[in-house]
């Protein structure tokens, strides 16, 4: 795993957690935070799973 993997996933996990919480709380704001920082860390981990696929190529090669 790459940085950007190990990111992307923290960032989709805290994501979840703050949608939860906002759940919990009623608060619609804290939900769609939420949602944003997991779109992100799900951007960011397919940035890494991609620079992995490419590091791989290069190394068959």
């Amino acid at each position: 795993m790459n940085k950007d993997q190990i990111k992307g996933v923290t960032k989709d996990i805290a994501g979840k957690i703050q949608e939860d919480a906002g759940k919990l709380v009623g608060s619609k704001e804290q939900q769609a935070k939420g949602l944003l920082k997991q779109v992100e860390g799900k951007s960011e981990k397919a940035l890494g799973d991609a620079k992995e696929v490419v590091k791989d190529a290069v190394n068959k090669l």
